[in-house]
């Protein structure tokens, strides 16, 4: 039988490319002689580039830039032929911040409008968006770019928000990077006076993404897609999905956010035959099969995760008829 094994990463545990392999070594344990295929992914956010460099190869290239509070660290981007592939969240991430510093108030894109700089030797520029801990509208990487329209620009998200209002940037995600209640409307009101340089581009979906970023690169040019079809694409999951007898895809969390722009959603497109193991399941009414890592194995969860998809795979692979 022909197994695809594609999850997204499951945050604070494992990566895309962990889980992946976690769940092929389970799987396997059980059914020998299946055909077992690793496709880990991602919709932009952080394990964009490793999910990426794992499937398809190509040159990773370092380079200096500030982190949201301007202090320097090392970013990493990828080149595939004449196409660079960024992850946003390597220069703007949340997961950079202690949770003290965590203010969206002062952290900054700066750092991905470098990161953007370092791979204009390309023709082709994807940013994935997504886990930011910045709020400024992509006001950073717009002047960290000069305001230079960037050629071959593509916006790669997992939400489709606009710039402003209740499911805009501000009152949607920044309580998330630190926001308190009574910062909001500060926070929205720069936000409208940044936008105001182009309305129609601050209502345009995935304008909202990333604190903002959105909107900010397409003053730049930027153009946005689906991350997960994005990458779905790049990597061939489509065809390989179609000569799968089952696939198995999965995250950290998997409610009705998972089926709107995130990885499962994009694996069902192409898939008929699906099966989710999650870090949790919290969709009583799932409309593909859903196992709940932290039922089956409790603590070890997170205190052994590799170890534990594993077994919850294999537990799987035993008792599902297939």
């Amino acid at each position: 039988m022909r197994v695809v094994v594609c999850p997204d990463k499951f945050a604070g545990t494992l990566s895309a490319v962990e889980a992946a392999a976690a769940i092929a070594d389970g799987w396997l344990r059980v059914r020998t002689a299946d055909e077992v295929r690793r496709i880990p992914l991602a919709d932009g956010g952080p394990g964009f580039v490793e999910v990426l460099h794992a499937n398809l190869g190509g040159a990773v290239h370092d380079v200096a830039v500030a982190d949201p509070l301007g202090r320097p660290i090392t970013a990493h981007w990828l080149q595939v032929g004449d196409t660079a592939y960024i992850e946003a969240a390597q220069a703007n991430g949340l997961a950079l911040l202690a949770p003290e510093e965590r203010n969206p108030s002062e952290t900054s894109s700066a750092g991905v409008g470098q990161l953007i700089d370092a791979a204009r030797e390309c023709s082709h520029i994807v940013v994935g968006l997504g886990g930011s801990g910045t709020n400024d509208g992509g006001r950073g990487a717009v002047e960290a770019l000069d305001g230079l329209q960037v050629p071959g620009l593509l916006l790669a998200t997992d939400v489709d928000s606009p710039l402003l209002g209740p499911q805009g940037a501000t009152y949607g995600f920044a309580p998330q990077k630190g926001a308190s209640p009574e910062d909001l409307p500060a926070l929205e009101e720069r936000m409208a006076a940044w936008a105001a340089q182009a309305p129609d581009l601050a209502e345009s979906p995935g304008a909202g993404a990333a604190g903002g970023l959105g909107f900010g690169l397409m003053l730049l040019g930027g153009r946005r897609v689906s991350g997960i079809d994005l990458v779905a694409q790049a990597v061939g999951l489509r065809p390989a999905c179609a000569v799968a007898d089952v696939v198995i895809t999965g995250e950290g969390r998997f409610d009705w956010q998972s089926l709107h722009g995130k990885v499962v959603s994009g694996v069902r497109e192409v898939a008929t035959r699906v099966v989710v193991l999650a870090g949790q399941v919290d969709l009583p009414d799932s409309p593909v099969p859903a196992y709940s890592l932290l039922d089956f194995a409790g603590e070890r969860a997170f205190s052994d995760p590799a170890a534990a998809l594993a077994d919850l795979a294999a537990s799987v692979a035993a008792s599902r008829p297939l």
